[in-house]
């Protein structure tokens, strides 16, 4: 099969969140609280839902270990729900991961990146662990992208079975609807859905907090539960209830992992604040609520977050719940984008076609491949499991082995990195690890009930990212060497003018750099033994900013010769703009080239592509091998995203063993 170069250097998928600021006094001011907004409506859906199904979880008879209703159980649980979102989001990941980031853009790819650079320098092995490491918790991620969207749009219609139980059997197929519409309104682009969105969530926050402090007031004792002491004495004096009822506990933090890897697309300060100003205050609010429920009436168990609402409120809370489930599914989804896009310029997926949805910020992206993949795993998921509880056991898994990851790595390049006393560095991950390690163990006793559904997806995902990076390696290398130098081969060019024909035109190559000759320029001298009285050797780059300057678009590189007819052009173009190549070559500064007339309406366009097969050379195993070429074929064409003109564009290549 064929695959095509990758010319053009990795498009710069992170970057920091760069906002406009408009200009006047208020400018700034309102930008700020447009993000905010704009984060209610794309980062916190996930987590802001949590209120729905952890509870009921924690509490269902069904459970293969059930946490009995009683006084004591439910102050204990409540606490440690508020103290688990305490210490997993608010500490690891607001306070502290949040400020590890790339150029702005957070999550657990971020993370890699920085792992990488450090192994570079001192501690290489630790770091490539490390990293690896990290690739397995994206590729748990991925599994958490798929089970979120299914399990929380099926926890809000479900609510319709409290309203009208005669309406069970509607669930899974408005469930199914719901979803396809969200997958088909991504192209929008996450700043579009965060406007609709992030009115609906603040209504969403301030609804669960009402209806939070409507239970707190029938039985305020509840609020006792605040204090870390129902925690620690249930974990210890209940310590075989409590361990498994982690299982479902940890259905409250989940999300936290979309907050980090959503950093790019509205930056930390708008997560931070509306996490600690509207989002955590509503969610506890709604916990203490439900556990109040529980107290003064332990039937309400089966639903306890639709029964706080009076009869009447009961139906639009269910319409106001889908609508926020819906958001839900959309952190996740935007943070499955920014995971999927660093990847591919990590060299861990093949370049996929990334779409930037603003102007003002670089991470709001758009992955078309990584769109209709989750849209058909999220159905599937729903039709398989057709109930949120039955997704629940398998929920947990994905969400505790990302945190521990990610707890763990960002100590390392805090420890590597900040100035930080390392006493302190060491107190705080000992006590975050011991915390995620002990919900990894209670998850792991779900394995047989849903649990290795995450597993299975992630492992999946990681042999196909390290397979990838694998194959990319070999086949670079390979590359590397048939290719050899350009400014030698332009001097061998030269010297052995008198063999190689010259014909008049224009023939425009596209190559990743100007350290190597292009295949396609060595196969049309070697092979064909003609040159173009004008060649150009053309690389895009894509920079960190919207858009590029008309005056700094084009830079133009002789290769030592001012007169041979062979120069190098590298075009620059912003993270927003199409990357056509005829528009940047008809600027005026290139009319003429060493003297030569550019004829862009009559020239020749070249692309190196590369025909992979199965060779016998032990680099990796066989089924890797088919893997890797199975993989290169979702490969952004080349011709396409630089916008060549098919009819003039020449493909010219050769076969790589790998």
């Amino acid at each position: 099969m064929t695959v095509p170069d990758r010319q053009q250097l990795a498009t710069s998928d992170t970057g920091s969140a760069r906002s406009s600021v408009a200009d006047g006094p208020h400018g700034g001011d309102a930008v700020r609280l447009a993000l905010v907004v704009g984060a209610l409506g794309v980062v916190f859906g996930d987590i802001g839902t949590s209120p729905i199904y952890t509870l009921q979880t924690v509490f269902n008879p069904s459970d293969p270990h059930p946490v009995p209703v009683s006084t004591d159980n439910v102050f204990g649980v409540v606490s440690l729900v508020f103290w688990s979102v305490v210490i997993i989001v608010t500490v690891t990941y607001v306070l502290l991961a949040m400020r590890a980031d790339n150029d702005g853009e957070g999550g657990i790819m971020a993370l890699i990146t920085l792992l990488r650079r450090l192994g570079t320098q001192r501690g290489r092995r630790t770091a490539a662990v490390l990293a690896g490491l990290g690739i397995f918790g994206a590729a748990l991620f991925f599994g958490d992208s798929m089970i979120t969207p299914a399990i929380s749009v099926l926890s809000a219609v479900e609510g319709l079975k409290i309203v009208e139980p005669s309406l069970g059997e509607l669930v899974v197929p408005i469930t199914a609807v719901i979803i396809v519409v969200l997958f088909l309104a991504q192209r929008l682009g996450t700043a579009a859905v965060g406007r609709v969105f992030g009115p609906v969530m603040i209504v969403w926050f301030v609804t669960i907090g009402a209806l939070g402090v409507a239970g707190i007031a029938g039985h305020p004792a509840i609020l006792k539960a605040l204090s870390p002491a129902y925690a620690a004495g249930f974990l210890v004096h209940h310590f075989g209830t409590a361990f498994f009822a982690l299982a479902a506990v940890v259905l409250a933090v989940t999300g936290a992992e979309a907050l980090y890897a959503d950093m790019g697309h509205f930056g930390r300060r708008s997560i931070t604040r509306a996490w600690l100003l509207l989002v955590f205050p509503a969610c506890v609010l709604s916990y203490l609520g439900q556990g109040a429920l529980i107290l003064d009436n332990s039937d309400r168990i089966s639903s306890p977050f639709f029964l706080l609402a009076p009869g009447w409120a009961r139906l639009p809370l269910v319409l106001l719940a889908t609508a926020a489930t819906v958001i839900a599914s959309q952190a996740v989804i935007t943070g499955a984008y920014s995971v999927a896009s660093q990847a591919a310029g990590l060299g861990y997926l093949p370049r996929l076609r990334v779409a930037h949805t603003s102007e003002s910020t670089i991470g709001q992206i758009y992955v078309p491949w990584i769109n209709w993949l989750l849209m058909v795993s999220v159905l599937t998921l729903v039709f398989a499991f057709r109930s949120s509880a039955a997704l629940a056991f398998a929920f947990g898994m994905a969400v505790t082995g990302t945190i521990t990851i990610t707890t763990l790595m960002f100590f390392y390049v805090a420890w590597r990195t900040w100035h930080t006393p390392r006493w302190l560095l060491g107190l705080g991950a000992s006590v975050l690890l011991s915390v995620d390690l002990l919900f990894v163990a209670a998850n792991l006793t779900k394995l047989v009930h849903g649990a290795w559904l995450p597993l299975l997806i992630a492992l999946t995902a990681f042999t196909v990212m390290t397979t990838w990076q694998r194959g990319r390696q070999i086949v670079t290398a390979q590359r590397q060497r048939r290719e050899g130098s350009l400014r030698e081969f332009v001097d061998q060019l030269l010297a052995n003018g008198s063999s190689t024909a010259r014909v008049p035109g224009t023939a425009v190559f596209l190559n990743r750099g100007k350290q190597t000759a292009p295949l396609a320029l060595r196969a049309n001298v070697e092979h064909n033994h003609v040159r173009h009285d004008l060649v150009l050797i053309l690389s895009v780059e894509t920079l960190p900013v919207p858009r590029v300057p008309a005056n700094e678009r084009i830079a133009v590189d002789d290769l030592g010769y001012a007169d041979d007819g062979v120069s190098h052009i590298t075009a620059r173009f912003g993270y927003m703009e199409t990357p056509n190549v005829l528009g940047a070559l008809r600027t005026p500064d290139l009319a003429t080239v060493e003297g030569r007339q550019l004829d862009l309406d009559r020239a020749s366009y070249f692309l190196s592509k590369i025909d992979l097969r199965i060779g016998d050379a032990p680099t990796m195993a066989r089924w890797r091998k088919r893997l890797f070429i199975a993989t290169s074929y979702i490969t952004a064409d080349a011709a396409e995203h630089f916008g060549l003109p098919r009819d003039r564009t020449v493909i010219m290549g050769s076969h790589i063993e790998v």
